[in-house]
């Protein structure tokens, strides 16, 4: 049997907030999700890399500098992004080193201008709206610090070979 008090438990309060923290993330994200699938036809994970595309300067990147901003691991973001590729929302182009460069087709570029007005209006009434100004402000030190922190237990915490994945 696991001997409590000497254990790092969350108290009572702790644990709601920890639990509410996640059932609003994944409630929140299942719904906008469900917008994006059924109004544009694009899954969360082809919103985040055409908002990433649309976002950098030239509209291309390398698919590892997607999987920096993503987080994704290399196979998921092969896998999708050869999924995206197939129905034209990017390609993939040829560049002197040997990984190509992953391009913001017009379709794409048409996919993410269409919904992201509509998705952010969305985020606007359901997430900005309700929190308020001041709570923004303070969600958004406190997710700063919360990062923060994972990147450093990442940095000193973890082995090697889980490093990323920690």
């Amino acid at each position: 049997m696991i001997d409590v008090a000497n254990e790092p438990w969350l108290d009572d309060d702790e644990q709601k907030a920890w639990r509410n923290f996640l059932l609003m993330r994944r409630t929140l994200e299942t719904h906008l999700t469900r917008h994006l699938q059924r109004e544009f036809g694009l899954s969360a994970s082809d919103f985040e890399i055409l908002v990433n595309l649309s976002e950098s300067e030239t509209g291309r990147m390398r698919a590892y500098e997607l999987g920096a901003a993503t987080q994704w691991e290399k196979s998921r973001m092969s896998h999708h992004l050869t999924r995206m590729e197939k129905r034209g929302l990017i390609r993939k182009e040829a560049c002197e080193s040997r990984y190509p460069e992953i391009v913001l087709t017009d379709e794409g570029l048409a996919a993410i201008k269409a919904c992201a007005p509509i998705h952010a209006g969305r985020v606007r009434e359901l997430f900005v709206d309700v929190l308020g100004k001041d709570r923004m402000v303070a969600l958004g030190e406190a997710s700063a610090e919360v990062v923060d922190a994972v990147e450093k237990h990442e940095r000193t915490s973890c082995s090697p070979e889980v490093r990323g994945f920690c």
